[in-house]
């Protein structure tokens, strides 16, 4: 025969497979007006936890069942991260969250280094001499 907190972290469980599945994290996609595609993005934290005793443990030889108090918890955080938007230049990734001037930095440096590259090409170009920077 199972034990009861066998039971216990089984329902647990299931009942957490039921909450928390991949579209939870990767949201049901969005078209836009304009032709791009915009995903949710979540992060997911859960734990659960279950305990619990046998009673009486003093005359369990007279007892043909052992009395059983137990108990289960489970907790979800779902917690919006930012979207995924997609269209005809490219995947972009649009935070949810205000971010720090650093932050926000980091995340214009790729297009930073693209626009310099850009005009240094540009400067290139101009001058007649490829690869060699003015």
């Amino acid at each position: 025969m199972d034990h009861p907190i066998g039971q216990l972290m089984q329902t647990t469980l299931e009942n957490i497979k039921d909450m928390v599945d991949v579209n939870t994290v990767v949201g049901e996609p969005i078209e836009a007006g304009n032709g791009s595609t915009i995903i949710p993005i979540s992060k997911v934290s859960f734990g659960f936890l279950a305990g619990g005793g046998e009673y009486d443990a003093a005359h369990q030889a007279a007892l043909e069942h052992t009395p059983f108090a137990g108990g289960s918890g489970a907790g979800v955080s779902v917690q919006p991260v930012g979207f995924l938007v997609v269209g005809e230049d490219g995947v972009k990734m649009l935070p949810a969250q205000h971010l720090t001037a650093w932050e926000r930095a980091m995340n214009c440096a790729p297009q930073l280094m693209e626009d310099i590259r850009s005009l240094l090409g540009c400067r290139e170009e101009k001058n007649g001499q490829e690869g060699i920077m003015p």
